[in-house]
This record gives C-alpha cells, structure tokens and sequence, in this order.
C-alpha cells in the first residue's frame, strides 16, 4: 500500500510518499514552495499541477491529507482550505480515495501524544522511518507523518475488522 501524505499550506505544500505494506519505508518527500507575493490563483494552479505529476509518478494507492486547524483564526483557516482543496482536486481526478486527519490525530498516531511538539513529531517520523535524518524542511516531515497516521489507522481498522466478534 502505497501512500501519499500531504500537508497543506498556502506558500508551502508539504507531501511524503510511504511505502506501508509490512514495514513502512519513505519513497519520497518534498515541499513545493511559492512566495506569497504570487497571487493566491497562480500558487494553488502550481500546486495542482506539481502535486498532480508527482502523483502521476509514484502511483499512490490513497491519499491522506491534514485538515487545517487555526482556532480562531478564519481567515488562516480558509487559506489554508484552499490548499487543502487542491490537493484533494488532485488526488481526485487521479482516483485516489482521500482520507482526512486533524493535526492532533497525525500527533497522536505518530508519538501517542495528541500536543506533541514539531521535533517529538519529526523524530518520531525519522525513527518509524529508519531515516538516518530528519526529513527537512518540516512541512516534508509533516506529510510524511500524515501518510503514517493513515497507514497506522488502516492497520488498526484492519486488525479490529479481523477480531471483533459480530
């Protein structure tokens, strides 16, 4: 099973591509960065268009991609779900099911602490991994996470599907 994770974001897009089936292991990460002094259309064009090829290229059988979360924030919030929207455009018109994560889930799933920091989350990545560094820039490290918290929520709905008695 093959996953693309994507951490969304209106300058910075992270993505990670894991490999799941018995031992998990990265295929590839990145970040596609944009300056802000580029109108909003034309980042959220060329960030379907990157994320489209790279999922043309490594064929993910699913993608799973992290809600934003801002507090009270709305006008971050909806930045950022724009972003958001177009990843999930991009896995769509590719056929990909799409699977939504709150951050605190990734952080939960990835280091068992639904508060953990960024560095508890990247060191934690760069462990399950077998990475012999963290993977940088942390939006990269982020998606990666992203692709590991649905791996790990697949195991587990798969393990309870097998043991629950109906």
């Amino acid at each position: 099973m093959r996953i693309l994770g994507v951490d969304p974001g209106t300058t910075n897009l992270g993505y990670g591509v894991v490999d799941g089936e018995e031992e998990m292991h990265m295929v590839d990460c990145g970040v596609l960065s944009l300056p802000s002094r580029i109108p909003m259309e034309e980042r959220l064009r060329s960030f379907y268009a990157e994320l489209s090829a790279i999922i043309a290229k490594h064929k993910p059988d699913e993608a799973a991609i992290e809600e934003p979360f801002f507090g009270h924030n709305a006008r971050s919030a909806f930045a950022v779900g724009r972003a958001q929207a177009t990843a999930i455009l991009a896995a769509a018109n590719q056929g990909l099911p799409i699977y939504y994560y709150s951050p605190a889930k990734v952080k939960e799933q990835i280091t068992g602490y639904g508060q953990s920091d960024k560095q508890q989350v990247q060191k934690m990545v760069r462990i399950q991994l077998r990475l012999s560094e963290t993977p940088r820039p942390s939006h990269a490290a982020d998606a990666l996470a992203v692709a590991i918290c649905h791996i790990q929520q697949r195991r587990l709905n798969q393990w309870l599907a097998q043991h629950t008695p109906i």
